[in-house]
């Protein structure tokens, strides 16, 4: 077990720096697989998540290499076989190998994925893609099996726009026969970065970032290199730790298009920010507006981004309303800000936060990965000393936080317990 402990009040100064996208790699990883030839993956973050991405790899066979931030994995020595449920159970993003070994093989047997517990996060929509492409699925104790006879390219209308089913139904149509059309596709950016993959191997994809995908199905796929984008996620948590900290913090290697309505809501707030290329310096003010948020897919406000900006919110002056759309329990990380001192009312999918407050650091649990990037910030932000607990969360998402956070002047180190 590891937790963080965090003396609070100290000004950040300097440079981060952002790594690739978490969000990005975990699919870009299983879709390799669907090559016929060795592919190079560059800017792959140093997380837990990929470390158990990498043991499934391991595990099918395939041979890999992890060095300096870039994975290179030939696919050709891999052996389809049922994936064990202590494997896939260790990541939800367990379940992109089960497309793309249903894509290249189909057939493939693989147990139910893990993942943060943040609400009800079914498969039905990954399900309904493969269905619709031909595969017969079946499920008993958590564990499914997928057979297709042949994969025919279908027109998937997704009840929502699920990353997870967007990209899921992308990895088995490049292997289907004909055209496959996904409607009401999510429109992340990392969507675009696996379908820019897919492509660069030989795929036929347009429309990746827009609400229609098509994807004209190949039968082979050839070897290729890419480079993950910076992660949206941490740069937005680092430049809300700025909002929170700062004095000319600045968040490097990002682009700013991806958290903009991250950072449209904070000029709105009244943040001392300035947005260059490919950069963001910003800089703590003492007083900060109310303002109303509601999360929605990209290019709305990200509900991973709500749990962090919370802490920022307590600061506000007013009360700030924050309506979470996507995820029915994602509010776990309220409770502890409360203990610090907040003054948060939790009225069904909304939190309405009262500010300012002062808050004091004491000892909390990391519930999910999001909560523990939020409760961090309020530690960096709060009087005294913050133990954040369970933090093996927080270490799957972002890279190197605790020397990220030291070098820019937070009291902060991680321990085990």
């Amino acid at each position: 077990m590891k937790q963080i402990k965090i003396d609070g009040g100290n000004i950040l100064s300097g440079t981060i720096n952002i790594s690739g996208a978490k969000n990005s790699a975990v699919a870009l990883i299983p879709a390799s697989i669907l090559s016929d030839d060795v592919v190079t993956i560059d800017n792959i973050p140093n997380i837990s998540d990929i470390a158990a991405l990498n043991e499934i790899l391991n595990y099918l066979g395939a041979k890999v290499t992890l060095e300096n931030g870039t994975i290179t994995i030939d696919p050709k020595t891999i052996e389809n076989k049922e994936i064990p449920r202590e494997v896939s159970s260790k990541l939800r993003a367990s379940y992109y190998f089960m497309s793309a070994l249903l894509g290249k093989y189909k057939h493939v047997e693989m147990y139910f994925p893990g993942g943060c517990k943040i609400g009800a996060r079914p498969i039905d929509q990954t399900l309904k893609g493969f269905t619709a492409l031909g595969a017969e699925v079946k499920e008993e104790d958590s564990k499914f099996t997928l057979d297709a006879e042949e994969l025919i390219g279908g027109h998937v209308y997704l009840d929502m726009p699920s990353v997870g089913a967007t990209i899921n139904t992308m990895l088995v149509a490049v292997r289907a026969k004909g055209l496959t059309i996904i409607e009401n596709a999510a429109k992340e950016p990392e969507i675009v970065d696996v379908a820019t993959f897919l492509n660069n191997m030989g795929a036929k994809i347009t429309g990746a970032g827009t609400s229609e995908i098509r994807i004209t199905g190949v039968d082979k796929l050839s070897g290729c290199f890419t480079e993950v984008i910076p992660d949206r996620i941490e740069a937005g948590t680092y430049v809300i730790a700025g909002a929170l900290m700062g004095d000319k913090l600045r968040i490097q290697n990002i682009i700013p298009e991806h958290i903009e309505a991250l950072t449209l809501k904070l000029k709105e707030m009244g943040v001392d920010i300035d947005i260059g290329k490919d950069y963001i310096v910003v800089s703590h003010s003492d007083r900060l507006k109310h303002v109303n948020i509601k999360t929605l897919g990209y290019p709305g406000f990200a509900t991973d981004l709500q749990q962090p900006l919370t802490p920022l919110l307590t600061q506000c002056t007013g009360v700030s309303k924050l309506e979470e759309t996507i995820y029915e329990n994602r509010f776990q990380n309220v409770p502890y800000l409360n203990e610090m001192g907040a003054e948060i009312e939790i009225k069904g999918r909304t939190i309405e936060v009262h500010g300012p407050t002062k808050l004091v650091g004491t000892e909390v649990i990391a519930t999910d990965l999001r909560a523990g990037a939020c409760l961090i910030l309020a530690g960096l932000k709060a009087s005294g000393t913050t133990v954040v607990k369970d933090v093996d969360h927080v270490l799957r998402g972002y890279e190197n936080i605790i020397e990220k956070l030291t070098n820019v002047g937070a009291k902060i180190v991680l321990e085990e317990i």
